[in-house]
Parts: structure tokens; sequence; C-alpha cells
């Protein structure tokens, strides 16, 4: 058994969930104009957790068949049956509770609105199958959680949300892009839809350079609207010089894995600086 949680804690990389958080906690905190109060946090904390988890197991489910025939996620445990798919089952059942329950504690808009998220997190995995764009639906899955977070501290949607919603889901589009540079043989081969499968790796080596300066300028536009205070704009400086160094590690690098490795770790950087920034620029008046 214990190796068994072991294998499911590593199929839905809990980790991961380090990324989007500080995305719904700049949001809260833009949205809120302030530190918001300790009960929205724990469950803007317990929704991003429940949605991630629920994301993560239906990309396992549904993903498995194609995983065990692609060399690189061969090994992932329920793609190579070491691991019985029901986990992902209920994990996905587990997750979808808490964020259903987390939205009930929230705002009543926070609730209306459930259906179309818990709908996204559990599609997405199945849209590479209909359309290049699949990059994008990701991208918009992950920025639900900086504009859950707004909607639960402001019970409205509104401009600013809307604008972090998109920064979001250019940046994580992006990455995406480049990731699936590592696959685009295996995308050809099984009709898997890909930027880098249509369009080649020309382009997809430079749409996401052209992604994230439009994050660059989504941002920016979100600090004039939220009238964000001079430390927030630090981020926003450090995003522009995550994209230049993103360039130069694109026309450096020719070893793909390497490459999402180093982009990787930006990624993780890049959402922890922007809501330090983004804390600083709210606390420190």
């Amino acid at each position: 058994m214990t190796s068994l949680i072991r294998l499911f804690l590593e199929e839905l990389k809990l980790e991961h969930t380090l990324f989007a958080l500080p995305f719904a906690y700049a949001g809260a905190l833009l949205g809120a104009r302030g530190i918001p109060s300790l009960h929205a946090l724990a469950w803007i904390t317990i929704a991003v957790l429940g949605a991630r988890t629920a994301a993560m197991a239906a990309n396992r489910l549904l993903d498995a068949r194609l995983d065990a025939k692609n060399p690189r996620t061969a090994q992932r445990a329920v793609a190579a049956g070491r691991l019985p798919a029901a986990w992902m089952v209920w994990a996905i059942v587990a997750g979808l509770a808490l964020l259903t329950i987390a939205a009930w504690q929230l705002n009543p808009l926070c609730l209306a609105l459930l259906p179309i998220g818990a709908a996204a997190l559990l599609l997405y995995p199945l849209v590479k199958r209909w359309t290049w764009a699949v990059h994008f639906v990701l991208g918009a899955v992950d920025g639900l959680a900086p504009l859950g977070a707004w909607i639960a501290v402001t019970g409205k949607i509104e401009l600013g949300g809307i604008l972090l919603f998109c920064a979001v889901t250019l940046w994580v589009a992006g990455f995406d892009i480049l990731y699936a540079l590592m696959d685009r043989e295996f995308d050809l081969a099984h009709g898997v839809r890909s930027i880098p499968a249509r369009f080649g790796v020309a382009v997809a080596s430079w749409f996401p350079e052209f992604l994230h300066g439009l994050v660059v300028v989504a941002l920016a536009w979100l600090g004039v609207v939220a009238h964000a205070r001079p430390l927030y704009w630090a981020g926003i400086v450090f995003a522009g010089l995550l994209v230049l160094y993103e360039t130069r590690l694109v026309a450096r690098q020719r070893d793909t894995r390497a490459l999402n490795a180093s982009l990787f770790n930006a990624n993780m950087v890049f959402s922890v600086a922007f809501f330090v920034s983004t804390a600083a620029s709210v606390v420190i008046t």
C-alpha cells in the first residue's frame, strides 16, 4: 500500500500546485486591493489544491493509452499499469469535492461558475485530439486560479481579474508549446494536435516568446487598472527579463529535454516572484 501511495503522489505531482497558488494569491491581493481575510485565503488554497488534483488525475486517466505509447511517458504509473486507474477516478471525485466545498464557502458567484471550471478541468486532456489550440486551453485552466481568487474576494467579474486570467493563460500556453517540442514526432505519428506538430519547430520556437511578450503587456495593463503601487512593477520588469532569458535559452539550447527543465524552473520562479512583488506592493505603502 505504501508503494501505491507513493506512486499516486508522484502521478499527481502536487508540488506543481506551487505554480498555481502564487498566481491565485496575487489575484486575491489585487482583487481585494489589500490583504484578504484568512477565511478567503484558506478556501482559495483548498480550491486550488482540489482543482489541481482533479485536473492532474483526469490528465493521467484520460491520457493513459497515449502515454503508454510514448517513450517519454510510458513509465507513468497508470500508463504502465503499476497504479490502478481507479485511484485517479477517486482523486477526481475528491478534488472536485474540495473545489465545490471551497466555492460554496466563498461566495454565490464562485458556486454558480463552478460547473464551467469543473468541465474545463476534466475535458482539457481530450482537446489535443481535436485542435492544436490545446496549449491555450491548458493555459486557460491554469488561468482560472487567479480569476477564481479575484472573484472569491470581490464577488464579481472585473477587468483586472480578466487581464490576470489572460496573462496566466498566455504564460502557460507559451511554455506548453515549448514542452510539446519534445513530443513532436510522436504527435505527428499518432494524430495528436499541437503547434509544433501543425506549424513546425521554427514557429514553435519563436511563438512562445511573442506570447510571453503579450503577458508583460497584460500585466502592465493590469497594473494601471488596479492602480498598483510601485513595487508591483518590479514583477513586470522581472517578467520582461525572463522573456529575454527564455529567448536566449531557446536560441542556444539544442537539447529539448534540458531546455524544458530550464524553462520549468523559470516558470516556477516567475509565479513566486510575481506574487512576492504583488504582495510587497500591497503590504508596503
